[in-house]
């Protein structure tokens, strides 16, 4: 076999490598009941094709890592919210966009609960730190909309706090856009009985039981006041200058594919051209020897 035969044998056996890593990412199917996974089926029979979802899949990818080649090049300053219901797939999407950008340009902001310094802070402090500087793009899940949703909710804020966030967000939110900040807000959005089958699907996969905290259970409860916080933050927080947009989320698949897309749309954009990569020959120096090194440092072929 000539060397250009070695090189696509080795091109496709890197190919089948990335296409295994999509494979692993997506099998979520949890080990449920026989009856659960029934119910579960026939609840979404119009589910989108895995082929034509892996399709368009990567192709939004690649144009997710031309936006990350524009951000570099040109400085830009790119936030992206992601809120939502426990269980909408807000981590599913936030997986796909990063999956394949690097995470020195593109990084994700999770904060845990505020500690008792920062809940003596002026709200929007803990924040301000995480957001992009020029060249980068920040992806938060869940974000300072906490104090509008959760800790309403559950009682962490009193009314005067609600108020008082209701009426700086949308200032602050218009800061951020006069400082060049492309912000984008994003509310996934789920039925009642989706988020009940997705939260026994959690109870019943050992791999994912450790999603469901008790918050989460607790939220379950409180379903109608949620949406009652929803609806009163969407009034009062969906300005032009950053308006929220609301994702269906019952098909992950689909959820996914329409939110990157969306984002795509609302990046302005380009290619960039780039110089064309050539691989350096390597330097041989026939006096090096490689020093055999013990066996106790290399880990085990187990596989």
């Amino acid at each position: 076999m000539s060397d250009d035969d070695d090189k696509l044998d080795w091109l496709e056996a890197e190919l089948q490598d990335t296409l295994d890593e999509d494979f692993e990412l997506e099998i979520s199917d949890p080990v449920l009941s026989m009856e659960i996974r029934k119910i579960y089926r026939q609840k979404h029979p119009d589910m989108l094709d895995r082929r034509v979802y892996f399709r368009n899949l990567l192709r939004l990818q690649a144009e997710l890592i031309k936006v990350q080649d524009w951000v570099q090049e040109t400085g830009a300053k790119v936030c992206i919210l992601f809120e939502g219901r426990d269980s909408a797939g807000k981590g599913g999407v936030i997986k796909r966009i990063t999956q394949r950008l690097n995470p020195r340009v593109a990084r994700v902001v999770a904060l845990p609960a505020p500690n008792r310094r920062e809940q003596s802070q002026w709200y929007f402090q803990r924040y301000v730190p995480h957001l992009p500087a020029g060249g980068e793009i920040v992806l938060f899940d869940r974000s300072w909309y906490n104090r509008a949703g959760v800790e309403r909710v559950m009682g962490f804020a009193t009314e005067d706090q609600v108020e008082q966030f209701m009426q700086d967000v949308p200032e602050f939110e218009r800061m951020l856009v006069r400082s060049g900040i492309i912000l984008l807000k994003y509310w996934f959005s789920i039925t009642d009985e989706e988020q009940q089958m997705r939260f026994l699907m959690r109870i019943h996969d050992p791999m994912k039981q450790w999603k469901l905290s008790p918050m989460d259970l607790e939220s379950r409860v409180r379903w109608e006041q949620y949406t009652k916080a929803k609806e009163a933050m969407f009034k009062r927080t969906n300005i032009p200058e950053a308006p929220w947009y609301i994702v269906e989320g019952n098909d992950k698949k689909r959820e996914r594919l329409n939110c990157i897309e969306h984002i795509l749309s609302k990046i302005p954009y380009h290619e960039i051209e780039s110089e064309k990569v050539v691989l350096p020959e390597r330097v041989y120096n026939p006096d090096y020897e490689r020093q055999v090194l013990p066996d106790e440092l290399y880990v085990p072929k187990i596989y």
